[in-house]
């Protein structure tokens, strides 16, 4: 019998929660006076954005996935497009994150309200000095969460994420990421991985710790491997709707290729204006709240 649960990167997408661009990005004005401050690559063309993000959408709706919405808030900025990071969901109900990056500070309040509003249960809450994001915790399986030591994400706030889920019998691995670009650039775990199925996941193993990519060939793992060309167009950052079935940002060509060749369904989408410059893809503009596995 299937079961539908919070704990997967890959079961059939049932719910998920979205910010259109439009309660993101707000307008043009807000772009130009955002933009740089929140280290975009180029300042997103408005019009263009909507459009992508309308196209983007209605993959979930001809999946016949349930798309909610995060509604226009002032207390967030142009980064909230990424629904992702301020919150974790499981089972047991959502922990809202305590931001590594210091402008998106709100966005878990934000979230909050919104998951009261429809009937969300709230967990808890990654408290101060710990920092948790959404795109650094990826479910390798149901009772196996991978976590990223970084920049975003400390060790204060792995602890406490532990501490949640241990009542659910849920195993919490640890990944130190290495420093790359900094504490400025958006680094995710998930920049490096994405399970896409119970035994595959897209990879880029230039900047994945010898442990955890060896973690991840032991428990039968076969790796995509993303190329170099590909990393900063977003490549390794790909959303599974189904096992085997991908959403990815359409200027990956190699990626898409080794993805097909491994057996995988793969629906290219363009992000130039709501994916690239935020270096956010469709993993980091989607919130899943369930999906059926089994």
């Amino acid at each position: 019998m299937s079961n539908v649960s919070a704990h997967s990167e890959f079961g059939f997408l049932e719910e998920v929660y979205v910010k259109p661009v439009a309660h993101a990005f707000v307008n043009q004005s807000v772009l130009h006076q955002q933009w740089q401050a929140h280290n975009f690559l180029n300042e997103p063309d408005y019009a263009t954005a909507v459009k992508e993000f309308a196209d983007f959408e209605s993959i979930f709706h001809n999946h016949g996935t349930t798309v909610k919405y995060f509604p226009v808030d002032e207390r967030t900025t142009i980064d909230s497009l990424y629904c992702r990071d301020a919150s974790v969901v499981t089972d047991a109900g959502v922990i809202l994150c305590t931001m590594g990056k210091p402008l998106r500070k709100n966005e878990p309040q934000a979230c909050q309200d919104q998951y009261r509003t429809a009937g969300l249960a709230i967990l808890g809450a990654i408290e101060s000095p710990g920092t948790l994001e959404g795109g650094d915790v990826a479910w390798l399986d149901s009772r196996t969460l991978a976590v990223a030591n970084a920049y975003r994400t400390n060790g204060s706030g792995i602890e406490q994420l532990r501490a949640f889920l241990k009542p659910q019998g849920v195993e919490v691995i640890s990944v130190d990421l290495p420093h790359y670009k900094g504490p400025s650039d958006v680094f995710h775990l998930m920049s490096i991985i994405s399970p896409v199925d119970k035994d595959l996941a897209v990879v880029y193993s230039p900047l994945m710790p010898v442990t955890f990519r060896r973690l991840l060939l032991d428990r039968g793992f076969q790796l995509v491997e993303v190329p170099d060309q590909e990393f900063d167009s977003l490549g390794c950052n790909v959303l599974a709707i189904a096992p085997r079935k991908c959403v990815i940002e359409e200027g990956n060509p190699v990626t898409i290729q080794r993805l097909r060749a491994a057996g995988a369904e793969v629906i290219p989408f363009s992000g130039k204006h709501i994916a690239v410059p935020g270096g956010g893809g469709p993993t980091c503009l989607t919130r899943p709240v369930s999906r059926r596995i089994g």
